[in-house]
């Protein structure tokens, strides 16, 4: 006879117990470690979040984090997206510890080593969970795709490109060139 052992998935405090020194996230009750982001996912990091972070305090919409900061979709779901914005009206899911439920928009830049996840798991997650726009960002193609939740998940309201400025539809008013955001790294 065969012995199959249902699978334990872990949970919000079983994630609280990892190590400080190493980053992780939580999906669907597994952990998954996150590499440390390259230097040209860390140059788009800094230039749109500072961008975004300035348009948002600037309007008092909201605020705006960097990872990493814990977002507790759900008790198994725990993830460090790389931007988030929550608004003003949805403050009420910020807590001390960390953001308990779906932020408005969260921006994920590609690296090699996330990829395939941010496009395909998290994509999923976040609709599911009810985030209301989302950003793929890839340095490598010097791109971003925007896509916004509708009844059936996301769908792409367009894929901007070096030359071109980003509108958000979460954020009336927000534009970026990208040409400001892909610099070219050693």
């Amino acid at each position: 006879m065969i012995d199959i052992k249902p699978k334990i998935k872990l949970t919000y405090e079983d994630y609280r117990e990892t190590s400080d020194d190493e980053r992780y996230e939580l999906l669907d009750g597994e952990l998954s470690m996150v590499p440390t982001p390259n230097i040209a996912h860390q140059s788009v990091q800094a230039a749109l979040g500072s961008q975004l972070y300035t348009f948002v305090k600037e309007r008092d919409l909201g605020q705006v984090f960097f990872s990493p900061t814990d977002v507790a979709l759900s008790d198994t779901d725990i993830v460090q997206p790389d931007l988030l914005f929550v608004s003003r009206e949805r403050e009420h899911i910020l807590t001390r510890a960390n953001i308990r439920g779906a932020p408005d928009l969260i921006v994920e830049i590609r690296s090699d080593s996330t990829a395939e996840r941010d496009g395909t798991l998290k994509r999923a997650l976040y609709a599911e969970h009810g985030v209301q726009e989302y950003w793929l960002a890839d340095p490598e193609a010097m791109t971003i795709t925007v896509l916004l939740l509708d009844e059936d998940g996301f769908a792409e309201v367009a894929t901007y490109q070096k030359g071109q400025t980003l509108t958000s539809p979460t954020l009336p008013g927000f534009s970026v060139n990208l040409d400001e955001l892909f610099q070219p790294c050693p």
